[in-house]
């Protein structure tokens, strides 16, 4: 593996198995560090393509969504550093496949828990093929100023406070992701910083070993001094002890190998790293730090002592003249997130949507705030949860019930009618449900379902002026304006709508007033004499009896009534019910399996 530097202020990756957070850790390091090139090129995610939004510092930018590794491979053939957050259960396929690509380089495995017999077999193929495989069970690494891995050195204010955002002189290797953060910050307060860090993983089978890092250390100009923290398990520490009593490594070296404690106990101790358990004295930790002494590294009386070590190691380099000072500088500020801003209250920003009918914050939705548990508790209907989203409050039992008769009566009237028949032939031309539907409730209007609202309107302001029947539908006629709610194609003055009367019924059993009903009725009266079919049709009914229910409620003010009827309140109540009935048609033709409808020619009038 030996050779040298591993990333550089262009390397660019490749993630695999799209994380928000961490990707953009990896994108706010390149703005702190001043870097040109974002150092995400695209992220992989199976099954899935497009783009993904991302922040560059203040900039939004989009990094392109793959499907699989062949193409984000094909797609960005500079980036080769594959990023892999895939679990444990997949994260050995997907690596494999990484490596078996030209344009990658370097894999960083972030999941524990990967099979030993796969985590050998990537071992072999990256070594047999000149590539690097950190991890498994890695947090992964970074070059101080130039590139980093996912969550390595975590936060941006830990980034900053251990000197990452430049290089140092020192190049370092670990086996713990987390003890390499404490390690940054250790080396920041003795030394000029981290050149380079990596975390190898704590897995038993790592794809690099402390001594592939140090000895790659040891081949970086840059790189003046290695500081290396091992720990307990496995003989990976004496590759290293090997490398220096052949003088493989000419740079000073300042080791330590964590769980000296483990003697303290009766029993073998298992420690976080599946790889961190001692099989035997020479897997013991005072065993390796013997060993690496006697090699010639710097090994300290203890882990407390580990600081010491380094900051003598670094001051006598500077002595020697080996190591210069670092220019410093202050580096950028990263551009807080909008939502964390808002909770540390820094900053105030507006909504872009109001609402008032739900809130689906808490433990469970609230309509209208009522809790969904109460809904169901207190046996609410469709009646009372369209009283709560639509009108925002718990109407009497007799209002949520005349709104259900109302749904049951309007939910269907056929096949013939214009909305019906454009569901059905939208159905027949193998359109899905959601087309069915909307192809026929776009015919619902003026003529067709939508007069309820009109209808209320001008009942209403016709008996709130005091108009009779006469002067009200002849002043209607004189603008030319249909009355709504009067007039039917089938039914006549001797064959009523059986709705109309069902509605009138229960109202007149249970409204406290129906005082604009029995205009509508005086107005019918009046203009069944000029015609047979002028009767108070279905929606001059609803029309009509929806005034009376929230007149006669006493729940609404004047101004309430006049804006329900004037957004449109009344025709939802048409719309929802006939949706009803669009949905069974579709059904019933998917069900028989009708095929195209084509209309007959015989049936068509063709004029010139």
């Amino acid at each position: 593996m030996a050779t040298g530097q591993l990333f550089s202020r262009t390397t660019q990756a490749l993630f695999y198995n799209y994380k928000q957070l961490p990707i953009q850790r990896m994108l706010d390091f390149d703005f702190l560090c001043g870097r040109e090139l974002p150092s995400v090129a695209g992220i992989i995610n199976p099954g899935a393509e497009g783009f993904q939004k991302l922040f560059f510092g203040q900039e939004e930018i989009a990094i392109p969504v793959h499907s699989t590794i062949e193409a984000a491979c094909a797609a960005h053939p500079t980036a080769d550093v594959f990023i892999n957050f895939a679990s444990f259960r997949s994260a050995a396929a997907s690596s494999m496949s990484a490596l078996k690509q030209p344009t990658v380089r370097v894999v960083a495995i972030i999941a524990e828990g990967v099979p030993e017999a796969d985590a050998k077999q990537l071992i072999a193929y990256a070594r047999a093929n000149n590539k690097v495989v950190i991890g498994p069970a890695t947090v992964g690494g970074i070059q101080a100023g130039a590139f980093k891995i996912g969550d390595t050195a975590g936060t941006i204010d830990n980034i900053i406070a251990c000197k990452l955002y430049r290089p140092g002189s020192v190049g370092f290797v670990s086996k713990s992701g987390g003890m390499s953060n404490e390690l940054y910050n250790s080396i920041a307060r003795v030394t000029d910083g981290i050149y380079e860090g990596i975390a190898i993983g704590g897995d038993v089978f790592p794809g690099s070993t402390l001594s592939d890092h140090v000895l790659r250390f040891n081949n970086i100009p840059q790189v003046k001094m290695i500081v290396v923290l091992g720990e307990l398990g496995g003989r990976d520490e004496y590759s290293l002890v090997e490398a220096l009593k052949q003088g493989k490594v000419s740079k000073p070296v300042v080791a330590w190998v964590s769980g000296t404690c483990a003697r303290l106990f009766k029993s073998e101790v298992q420690f976080g790293h599946a790889g961190a358990k001692s099989g035997g004295e020479m897997e013991s930790a005072q065993a390796k730090n013997q060993a690496l002494k006697d090699a010639g590294a710097v090994v300290p009386t203890s882990y407390e002592a580990f600081e010491t070590a380094i900051k003598e190691t670094f001051e006598k380099l500077v002595e020697e003249g080996k190591i210069s000072s670092v220019k410093e500088f202050t580096p950028p500020q990263i551009p807080e997130d909008l939502n964390i801003a808002i909770k540390s209250g820094k900053v105030r920003a507006p909504t872009h949507i109001i609402s008032t009918i739900s809130d689906d914050r808490g433990e469970e939705p609230c309509y209208a705030g009522v809790p969904m548990s109460s809904i169901v508790e207190q046996g609410y209907g469709v009646g009372d949860v369209i009283s709560l989203l639509w009108f925002k409050r718990s109407l009497p039992r007799y209002c949520t019930h005349f709104i259900e008769i109302c749904i049951m009566l309007c939910a269907d009237h056929g096949p013939c009618v214009s909305g019906a028949h454009n569901t059905i032939v939208t159905a027949r031309a193998g359109k899905d449900l959601v087309s069915s539907l909307v192809s026929g409730l776009l015919t619902i209007g003026p003529r067709f379902g939508g007069a309820i609202d009109d209808a209320a309107r001008y009942f209403k302001d016709a008996y709130d002026r005091g108009l009779t029947p006469y002067e009200f539908v002849e002043s209607m006629k004189k603008k030319g304006i249909r009355v709504p709610g009067i007039g039917h194609r089938i039914k006549r003055g001797d064959n009523r709508d059986k709705r109309v009367e069902l509605l009138q019924l229960f109202a007149r059993t249970h409204f406290p007033s129906v005082k604009y009903m029995e205009y509508a009725v005086q107005v019918e009266t009046y203009t069944l004499s000029k015609a047979n079919n002028l009767v108070l049709n279905v929606d001059g009914a609803i029309g009509s009896l929806f005034l009376d229910l929230l007149a006669g409620s006493g729940m609404f003010t004047k101004q309430e009534i006049d804006e329900i009827v004037g957004i449109g309140y009344l025709n939802g109540l048409f719309v929802l019910a006939r949706s009803i009935g669009l949905i069974g048609h579709t059904f019933d033709q998917k069900r028989l399996k009708q095929p195209l409808y084509r209309h007959p020619w015989e049936d068509v009038l063709y004029s010139k």
